[in-house]
């Protein structure tokens, strides 16, 4: 084992703020709706999610870091240069986007960017192929699967509950809507705070500290204490667009949506499939809403959020190949 580098520790840092940035702009996902409804207050939703999504990142498993860590881009060709120009453009572009109140994928950025820094590092023939597949599901699960879960969820509560009371229902789920943004917290981290921790390992193995591509454990506390740092930040103005500005809900629809997403999240992780939590709440609460009835989601907003989403594979792969082949340049 090599001795830790200044360099390996500049990145390493790099990494740690890009998993404080995830915490910070994508957490407020799980909680936005729980907020939006009123079912707990902004600072016991902010404090659960912290909670849950660490616990969601030591308990959830390592076959979404190994995919990212290792599926991706070719690791032959990938050095800490590679590593520094992926995180650079996730941190650039998520905290840009965070401001506008937009929120966007940090998966998506982080591929990206591992995308970008393999490009200048290789080429084309870098990129792998089995990688890439696990991707391309990922937005199949966080669209389709996403929006089918929270439409058909709240179409069996509005069966479900046709003969109750308005009133008893919605008390009911406001006691329901909190286990659910509980799972949802969970969900976020076993999924989003993986991408990092596979990362961080894959900059270890480069920097020498390792001999192959593992998962410490104290790599897994390091990723999910930071991970519950960002979340505390509370990321206000991405809650109040993910919360209000889609659609208007009421708990059994803030449960709806949290269930459906949580749980397509849920099965993604266990087949190791990095998918967008952001991607997946948003299109599980349009599908809740559509239930309602179609113009009760403001599309507008969404149009909104769907292109953000759409210019961050190209803005951080930019990012990252521009800055790898500069690093290279002055190196």
């Amino acid at each position: 084992m090599d001795a830790v580098t200044l360099p390996l520790i500049l990145v390493l840092l790099l990494v740690l703020g890009a998993e404080f940035v995830n915490g910070w702009t994508d957490s407020p996902n799980a909680i936005a709706t729980v907020i939006s409804t009123r079912a707990l207050s902004p600072g016991k939703a902010v404090a659960m999610a912290s909670i849950l999504n660490m616990v969601g990142v030591v308990f959830s498993g390592t076959a979404v870091a190994t995919t990212i860590g290792k599926g991706i881009v070719d690791p032959k060709v990938l050095d800490l240069i590679s590593i520094a120009g992926a995180v650079t453009g996730l941190i650039f572009w998520s905290t840009l986007t965070a401001r506008w109140g937009i929120p966007t994928s940090e998966s998506h950025a982080l591929v990206a960017g591992l995308a970008g820094a393999g490009l200048a590092s290789g080429g084309f023939d870098v990129l792998l192929w089995s990688g890439w597949q696990k991707v391309l599901l990922g937005l199949l699960f966080s669209s389709v699967i996403g929006m089918g879960g929270g439409l058909v969820i709240m179409t069996g509560i509005y069966w479900a509950f046709r003969k109750a009371p308005p009133t008893k229902a919605r008390g009911w789920f406001r006691y329901l809507q909190v286990f659910s943004s509980a799972f949802m917290a969970y969900s976020h981290g076993s999924n989003d705070g993986q991408k990092f921790m596979g990362v961080f390992a894959m900059a270890l193995v480069l920097g020498g500290v390792l001999p192959s591509f593992q998962i410490p454990f104290w790599v897994i506390l390091l990723c999910a204490g930071v991970m519950a740092l960002g979340t505390v930040t509370g990321g206000w103005r991405i809650i109040k667009t993910m919360g209000y500005k889609v659609t208007k809900l009421d708990t059994s629809q803030g449960f709806a949506a949290e269930m459906g997403a949580a749980s397509t999240i849920e099965l993604a992780s266990r087949l190791g499939i990095p998918l967008s939590t952001t991607h997946t709440i948003s299109t599980s609460i349009m599908g809740v809403g559509a239930v309602r009835r179609f113009s009760a989601v403001r599309w507008g907003v969404t149009g909104q959020l769907v292109t953000a989403w759409i210019l961050t594979f190209p803005i951080c792969g930019a990012i990252s190949y521009v800055l790898v082949k500069l690093l290279r340049a002055v190196a």
